[in-house]
């Protein structure tokens, strides 16, 4: 299985008519990037094959999951 399968064929797709609804998701959004580590191809780089291993597994399988 390809990598990119499984993330095409598990996007979730919504649209909002509703101004505070969207403005809770929107938040929580933010939350999210203020909380997130930027990943950059050395730190990608510095992995160990062990690091690689886990989590290439983690991407292939989380949607399964």
């Amino acid at each position: 299985m390809d990598r990119r399968s499984f993330e095409l064929n598990y996007e979730n797709n919504i649209l909002f008519y509703d101004k505070v609804l969207k403005a809770d998701v929107l938040q929580r959004q933010e939350s999210y990037i203020a909380q997130s580590e930027m990943v950059t191809a050395d730190s990608v780089a510095a992995w160990n094959w062990r690091q690689r291993l886990w989590n290439n597994t983690i991407a292939m399988l989380g949607p399964v999951l």
